[in-house]
């Protein structure tokens, strides 16, 4: 038989449910201010489902290109230097040409992506010497005029000193443009790229100097392209070390980089093209030439390998959310 005492319990804790399942009321306010932790089932590895960052805007065929494109005229360009200086005229035309062809490809990719050329020469209005973009824009000014003045100087025949001294002075500029693009993306919020700005720099000078060194192989002779096969054997040994520490310091982080094909197609094609012009490419002009297209085609794939792996790792929520409390903690 059941008491009025009891029926009167009863009915305050219905009453008290009642209030706290109500919108607004006291409870369902103590319910929000309730911190994330106290949710067993709390889950950090994105925010609702939905990425953290904005996707960026920028296309694989004109910034990855932008990128391996940039880096082949850098290293080219600092090839064809020593070459000059070393008494290898015809290796010293392939640096020249090469560097002044992929200039012109780097630039037709970067205005592409600008959307209109004026605005390429709207950042050199300032110079800002924290800005990736505002440093690397002057050193594509400097380094531009004489890396085609020394490509068409070798072209027409005609003003031969001038050609070679701009050959020395692009070739001391070729370093800062084969490697500035490092710093330009790891300087975003892209998490593979921005946290992989210890080792980038030198993947990225490796990837340009084993590209360079393949085209020294693939179009110079077998007599003047020593220096070429010593180039591309160092810089596919310094991407490849540049990779694996990178990928060993990131961690969870790297896993989109370790996933990529083309990543691992690179490494395979610089280190086999780099043995194979250092072995057999010094006595086969077939070998040379075989070496040499594997390393232009190694460097390709590091250059659009990384940018995809920064495209997974930008639309992933959890690399940004991961990343950031592993930091904090």
């Amino acid at each position: 038989m059941t008491s009025q005492t009891d029926v009167r319990l009863d009915g305050a804790a219905e009453l008290r449910t009642e209030r706290e399942a109500t919108p607004g009321s006291a409870g369902d306010r103590r319910e929000r201010r309730r911190p994330p932790e106290a949710g067993p089932e709390t889950s950090y590895d994105s925010y609702y489902g939905r990425p953290v960052l904005n996707e960026p805007t920028w296309q694989e065929h004109d910034i990855a290109g932008y990128l391996f494109l940039g880096g082949l005229a850098g290293a080219s360009s600092t090839l064809a230097a020593v070459a000059e200086l070393t008494g290898r005229p015809r290796l010293a035309r392939v640096g020249r040409v090469a560097a002044l062809c992929a200039l012109g490809g780097s630039f037709y990719s970067l205005i592409h992506d600008l959307g209109r050329p004026e605005r390429f020469i709207n950042m050199l209005r300032v110079f800002k010497v924290t800005s990736p973009m505002s440093v690397g824009t002057w050193i594509l000014t400097a380094y531009g005029p004489q890396a085609v003045c020394a490509g068409a100087a070798d072209l027409s025949g005609r003003l031969p000193g001038l050609g070679r001294a701009a050959t020395v002075g692009a070739g001391l500029a070729g370093p800062a443009v084969a490697t500035y693009t490092a710093a330009l993306i790891c300087d975003t919020a892209v998490p593979a790229w921005h946290e992989g700005f210890r080792e980038m720099p030198f993947l990225f000078a490796g990837s340009a100097a084993a590209a360079a060194g393949g085209l020294g192989m693939l179009a110079a002779p077998l007599s003047e392209a020593g220096p070429a096969r010593r180039v591309a054997m160092l810089g596919a040994a310094v991407e490849c070390v540049a990779a694996t520490r990178m990928e060993r310091r990131l961690g969870p982080l790297a896993e989109p980089l370790k996933r990529s094909r083309l990543l691992r197609a690179g490494e395979a094609l610089s280190l086999a093209g780099a043995l194979a012009g250092v072995t057999v490419g010094r006595r086969s002009r077939i070998a040379a030439v075989a070496a040499g297209a594997a390393l232009l085609a190694g460097s390709a794939c590091t250059r659009f390998g990384i940018f995809r792996a920064g495209m997974e790792s930008a639309n992933d929520p959890k690399y940004t959310v991961q990343w950031q409390r592993r930091r904090l903690s």
